[in-house]
């Protein structure tokens, strides 16, 4: 039977241990599955032979709960955990969530702010100059000066303020497995500095061992905008393990030297660290505060790929995971599915076969991993490249593999597919498929918008390529007898995104005869290009002015116009309508998203929300969560098209999974 590693001293004398060779520190609660990004670590880490303590969720207010277990032999490893502690704790509007899904018992508050920081500077202070690595998703995005749109201002690279010696970027196993062999022969951290997919800081360019290129320091970005709108866009072209060079940035004094991405593993590898031997569950401390709910998610589930060449400017994947697809072997897959059959709370049901999109299990073609993809351009949007390779036989394969172990009843996809992508499948074979046999009655996809122009900014496909989708799914439905719905995503407020256009998504909502439950403001998030549009007002690819809605009362009424029908919602929509000269969507007509009323009166406020019809907004409404927050669910229609999927309370914003 699987253990988990050590969490105290005690544990540590259970295995007959006098010391360890490696502490980990994450800012989640310590669940032993390979869907958290410390838990691989550690078990990479174990499989090459070093002892491994795991400390999660540390009180950071002093660094006496970071001497807990003593001091390691060869070095401290942290990450916040799987997610940015800031997005962790803050909504779009940047109100304090009151729940943390990878904490025990949903319990918000048990990690700090910035926690990669936090976590390092206390580090420091138990341990003095032990060689210190920080990694994980947080890390990763800060690794260059970047906008923080909490604090609305642009922040140093992660390592300075940490004082950690390495930054492990994207998925860092190979990473990780070359700094732990050279601490272990003696090299001094300080002379580590050739690891691929590793940052560091150095006084000189001749410390840089890759061919090299130099964007605007930190000093330049926070002055000038257009300065910034460069830097992130070199960032984003040389994210690639094939044709990308280091990247140098200098902080004052100091130089940030970003070493060139790490080779995506190899389907061998992918097995490799997929069945290591996790316990797959929480470890039992927490059993008595409630459990980490954040398993629920995962703990029948199978991912069997990494990487998304989607490109859409809103999601970090591409400046974490990378543009280039892994994926595992089949019988790695079949491996696992017959040890979750096995499960005492297993019931016949693999909940989701996926990744960060789920149809993806190939290169989009098959010049990528020799030449790298391909500069200025995109796979996918707007038009498909003519060299992608859309064919799902491979992993249609392996879904009917999988139906076929004994004690599966069902297999769903839940991890959202891209539509575009399997539109380009001549065969239709997928399609049908996945219609017959992978809907558990509702399908996520991801048009975010109908206005084309819109869908430029966001790198999704225009709405043509959706409405084509949408009608071959209801066509086959109908086919195989089937009463299965589809979810949209939808996004307001994003770059580019005028309030003209939020007008236009409401009247294509309306004639679709939806409204969602489901919706997200743009949440900007370090690292994306999304957020250095939000920032700059500049789209980095075209260095061109964009529009960008910043005010709380303009995205108010974004959001209320794709929910229109609520009664709380419609003072806000009138607004909208009046400031856009759209008064003839107030009437009776089919068209009309309100119809005609006495008006309120200035300072009025609406039924249930305290939000008023003209004027300022009552105080901590205008820029209320709109789809983050609890909405009662609707009735779904009778016929496949549309459906309302409820929302969990303060959702956090999609990032890959689901956003296909």
């Amino acid at each position: 039977m699987n253990q988990f590693l050590p969490v105290s001293i005690a544990d540590m004398r259970d295995r007959g241990w006098d010391g360890y060779d490696f502490l980990l520190i994450t800012g989640d609660a310590y669940v032993d599955h390979p869907s958290f990004g410390p838990a691989i670590i550690s078990r990479v880490l174990e499989a090459e032979g070093y002892r491994v303590a795991i400390l999660a969720q540390p009180d950071w207010r002093s660094a006496e709960a970071f001497k807990a277990l003593g001091r390691p032999r060869l070095g401290v490893m942290l990450s916040s955990g799987n997610i940015d502690s800031m997005v962790a704790h803050y909504t779009a509007a940047k109100r304090r969530r009151h729940d943390d899904a990878y904490s025990p018992g949903n319990r918000a508050g048990l990690r700090p702010d910035r926690a990669v920081i936090v976590y390092a500077n206390r580090v420091r202070e138990a341990f003095g100059d032990i060689p210190l690595v920080i990694g994980g998703l947080e890390a990763s995005l800060r690794r260059f000066a970047h906008y923080d749109y909490w604090e609305d201002k642009v922040r140093r690279a992660v390592l300075l303020d940490s004082q950690a010696d390495l930054l492990v970027y994207g998925m860092g196993e190979t990473a990780t497995r070359e700094i732990a062999a050279r601490l272990a022969s003696g090299t001094p951290v300080g002379e580590i500095t050739d690891v691929r997919g590793t940052a560091f800081l150095a006084r000189d360019p001749s410390a840089c061992a890759y061919p090299k290129i130099e964007c605007p320091s930190f000093e330049e970005v926070s002055a000038d905008k257009r300065a910034y709108a460069q830097a992130n866009q070199i960032q984003y072209e040389e994210h690639d393990p094939i044709r990308g060079r280091a990247i140098l940035q200098r902080h004052g004094d100091r130089l940030l030297i970003v070493n060139p991405p790490a080779m995506p593993l190899t389907t061998q590898e992918l097995d490799f660290v997929a069945e290591l031997p996790y316990v797959r569950e929480p470890h039992p401390m927490y059993d008595e505060m409630g459990g980490v709910p954040a398993i629920e998610e995962v703990r029948f589930s199978v991912a069997h790929n990494r990487g998304c060449f989607g490109a859409c400017s809103f999601c970090s994947l591409a400046f974490h995971q990378g543009r280039i697809i892994s994926s595992r072997s089949h019988e790695s897959v079949l491996r696992e599915v017959e040890a979750l059959t096995k499960h005492p709370g297993f019931k016949g049901y693999i909940h989701d076969v996926g990744g960060p999109t789920a149809n993806f299990r190939r290169p989009a073609c098959k010049k990528q991993m020799k030449a790298g993809l391909c500069r200025n351009r995109a796979c996918l949007a707007p038009e498909p490249c003519p060299n992608l390779d859309a064919d799902h036989t491979d992993y249609l394969m392996l879904l009917r593999k999988i139906r076929a172990v004994p004690g599966v009843k069902k297999v769903f996809i839940r991890s959202g597919i891209r539509f575009d992508y399997m539109l380009k499948d001549q065969s239709g074979e997928f399609f049908a498929e996945l219609v017959k046999h992978h809907v558990s009655g509702q399908l996520k996809v991801a048009p975010e918008h109908c206005v084309d122009g819109v869908l430029d900014y966001m790198g999704k496909p225009h709405i043509a390529v959706y409405e084509k989708f949408r009608q071959k799914y209801q066509r086959l439905n109908q086919k195989y007898g089937k009463e299965q719905y589809l979810v949209p995503y939808l996004m307001s407020s994003h770059p580019g995104c005028t309030l003209d256009d939020a007008v236009r998504l409401a009247e294509w909502l309306n004639r679709s005869g939806r409204q969602p439950e489901q919706v997200q403001d743009f949440y900007p998030t370090p690292g994306t290009l999304s957020t250095c549009m939000y920032y700059t007002g500049i789209d980095p690819r075209t260095m061109e002015p964009v529009y960008v809605p910043r005010d709380p009362r303009e995205k108010a009424m974004q959001r209320a116009l794709m929910q229109w029908k609520r009664p709380e919602k419609r003072p806000l929509v009138r607004e909208a309508l009046r400031r856009t000269h759209r008064e003839d969507l107030i009437g009776y007509g089919k068209h009309c998203l309100l119809r005609p009323g006495k008006p309120a009166k200035e300072g009025e406020r609406t039924a249930g929300r305290g939000a008023p019809e003209k004027g300022r907004s009552a105080p901590g409404r205008a820029s209320a969560r709109g789809g983050e927050q609890k909405q009662p669910r609707q009735r779904p229609a009778k016929k496949a098209g549309w459906a309302a999927a409820k929302p969990k309370k303060n959702a956090r914003p999609r990032k890959g999974r689901g956003r296909g």
